[in-house]
């Protein structure tokens, strides 16, 4: 493919997006453009869903396999599934870099062009990638992460039928291009979501607010008075985040802080269904709705050995509560996260390195003692957050 050729790819590609007049639109013609530009016979455009932790695919265009459609409304994939994306899901970008894409192959990579597979995969992760590529008819495709505001937004997922040329050098280098002209023409539709938004998303981490969580909570108590579903909430609290500010400064508090929030989404991906937040300052939070107090207790278990390892920081402290344990009536969503606070508190005074579940000793289980207490004081830690829900 000549420039000129590649040129014109890019100019019809950003012309389509901003005639796009809905966020549908704009996604459709972003995958359809570079399906174009790079002689595919299949595109698709996905978008990482930090709270929930996964790829959940926005557009499909092209020739489709199995249950594929245009607009799917659930087909979706755990980031933690993907060695080769959570990679590059940490970090941020300065101007002038980004991750470049990677190309995988249903069968055997041709001699000389091993060099611009992604080498960071695991063997597990590729045969994966290459599974998936067989059982759609496809011969290889093209990975290009897009980046928006200097944060990892999701990927440009571009594919060739079985029989067709296999991505070269030159091509993943300009499916790169692609991704950066995709992102500049999602930008103008983040603006029109901007508010919305705003008024739901940590700004820091990308997470869920308080304010979603609030309103999640509140629909999740009506569901377990009126069908009886079961309603989880973990609550994480950082431990050692002071000691990173005043050891490293605010910008490494911030990175933990990040980090620790991806850390939870990727759990929290294995509960369908989950809402992960960071509630404020060192404090997140899990909400699930439906799964065993089991399950999540096995999350929360999963997302404390994870913040152990994150190379700044002292780990979390994660106290659950659920309406699948003796936690005794669920009056109110105030109740259920005195409870998961009055854990968290437990975990941390008593330096746990796993979770503290609510009703779990019993009768005279302290936890509940905690939570059922009246606050002493203005500045008691069950009063302040009484006030808060």
């Amino acid at each position: 493919m000549g420039e000129d050729v590649r040129l014109r790819a890019v100019v019809e590609l950003a012309r389509g997006m901003a005639a796009a007049s809905t966020p549908r639109e704009s996604w459709s013609a972003a995958a359809d453009g570079a399906r174009r530009a790079l002689s595919a016979s299949f595109a698709a455009l996905s978008v990482w869903e930090r709270e929930r932790g996964r790829l959940r695919v926005l557009a499909n265009v092209g020739e489709y396999a199995g249950e594929e459609s245009a607009f799917p409304e659930d087909e979706a994939y755990p980031v933690d599934d993907f060695p080769e994306i959570t990679e590059f899901l940490h970090d941020r970008w300065a101007g002038g870099g980004a991750p470049g894409a990677w190309v995988a192959t249903a069968d055997a990579v041709p001699e000389g062009l091993a060099g611009y597979c992604h080498p960071g995969a695991p063997r597990a992760a590729a045969l994966a990638r290459t599974a998936a590529l067989r059982r759609r008819g496809r011969g290889c495709c093209v990975v290009a992460p897009i980046v928006l505001d200097r944060r990892a937004w999701g990927e440009l997922y571009v594919a060739r039928p079985v029989g067709a040329p296999v991505f070269d050098h030159r091509e993943a280098a300009f499916a790169t291009v692609l991704a950066s002209v995709v992102a500049a023409g999602l930008a103008q539709t983040e603006r029109l979501e901007e508010a919305r938004r705003l008024a739901f998303t940590d700004p820091l981490t990308g997470l869920a607010n308080r304010r979603a969580v609030d309103m999640r909570l509140d629909e999740a108590v009506e569901r377990h008075r009126a069908e009886g579903a079961v309603v989880s909430l973990a609550v994480c609290d950082l431990n050692g985040l002071k000691r990173v500010n005043d050891s490293q400064g605010h910008a490494a508090g911030d990175r933990l802080l990040e980090r620790f929030g991806t850390v939870l989404s990727v759990c929290g991906a294995r509960l369908p269904g989950a809402l992960v937040a960071r509630l404020g300052g060192d404090e997140f939070c899990l909400l699930a709705v439906g799964p065993p107090a089991d399950d999540v207790v096995r999350v929360a278990a999963e997302v404390c050995r994870r913040a152990l390892e994150l190379r700044i920081g002292d780990g979390v402290a994660c106290g659950v509560a659920s309406t699948d344990d003796p936690i005794g009536p669920l009056r109110s969503a105030r109740r259920l996260f005195r409870l998961a606070d009055a854990a968290q508190y437990r975990a941390k005074a008593a330096r746990a390195t796993g979770p503290v579940v609510a009703g779990r000793e019993g009768p005279d289980d302290p936890v509940l003692r905690l939570a059922d207490a009246p606050a002493q004081s203005p500045t008691d830690r069950r009063h302040v957050r009484g006030r808060r829900i």
